[in-house]
């Protein structure tokens, strides 16, 4: 089995692909848990629910930029083969 150079990183890379997409796991749960939480408090207390839904938007959005940012490696590993001469 003779495994060259080119080969080598082209594995490396999809291994690494799939590795950085596993950072998209995390920012969806911490999504769902603050939007249930969201949604309980709006329960608790309806008069309050544009300030709510407003900071759990905040920060939804600033969680998300986690899983772009492993999707964002994942498809420059994917694609941009830097080390290939190709």
């Amino acid at each position: 089995m003779n495994i060259s150079g080119d080969d080598f990183i082209r594995g490396c890379s999809a291994i690494g692909a799939g590795l950085a997409l596993i950072a998209g796991i995390g920012p969806g749960v911490g999504q769902g848990i603050a939007a249930g939480h969201a949604a309980a408090a709006v329960g608790r207390n309806p008069g309050a629910k544009s300030d709510i839904t407003s900071t759990m938007l905040l920060g939804q959005a600033v969680a998300e930029t986690t899983g772009l940012y492993g999707l964002l490696v994942a498809m420059l590993l994917m694609f941009v083969k830097p080390l290939l001469n190709k």
